[in-house]
């Protein structure tokens, strides 16, 4: 097995090992979705997105993508399309980074420390600056209306631009328990 392979395979099998909900995509370890909770004592707290990957072939030399699927209000991640813009993703990334360090440090911080001087939501970037109250009011309201348990599970049934997702549905963690009740009956 190639290098590149094995750490895909090392760095996914943690996600699937930590607290987080991981579920892959058609079984395939180099793209999957990562249920991710808002940070305490932030106006995210509270949120749950879902976070697509995918991770390239070149991985860990080269970055992985990382996107939010449901909306959030943050001037640094594009509202529509879910993109990240952060420096450490995108330019400074380095193979001594694993998906651990993306979900425990690299996007906390983004989330808890928005740079609206590099923005990817001009709106979000312009109320930050301008009125902060205000924009905190404005992210909370984005957290109940984008990302509360509820809406981030009809996101699993109702994504229609991605046809994958409705496979996917049977990798995520949990569900071994179920099916391993389902042999007593």
């Amino acid at each position: 097995m190639s290098s590149p392979k094995r750490r895909i395979e090392t760095d996914v099998m943690k996600m699937l090992m930590s607290d987080y909900e991981v579920t892959l995509v058609n079984d395939n370890r180099q793209e999957f979705y990562v249920r991710f909770k808002g940070p305490e004592d932030t106006p995210f707290q509270g949120g749950l997105w879902k976070i697509h990957v995918e991770l390239p072939d070149q991985y860990p030399y080269k970055s992985p993508s990382i996107g939010f699927v449901n909306r959030i209000f943050h001037p640094n991640i594009d509202e529509l399309s879910g993109s990240v813009c952060l420096d450490v993703i995108n330019q400074t990334w380095s193979p001594m980074y694993d998906m651990i360090n993306i979900f425990e440090v690299f996007i906390p911080q983004l989330l808890r420390y928005p740079n609206p001087t590099d923005p990817l939501n001009g709106e979000a970037a312009a109320l930050l600056m301008r009125e902060p109250k205000s924009y905190e009011v404005k992210v909370k309201e984005y957290v109940q209306k984008y990302a509360s348990k509820d809406l981030t599970e009809d996101s699993d049934q109702d994504n229609d631009d991605d046809d994958e997702m409705s496979s996917a549905g049977s990798f995520e963690s949990g569900d071994e328990d179920e099916a391993a009740g389902m042999e007593d009956i």
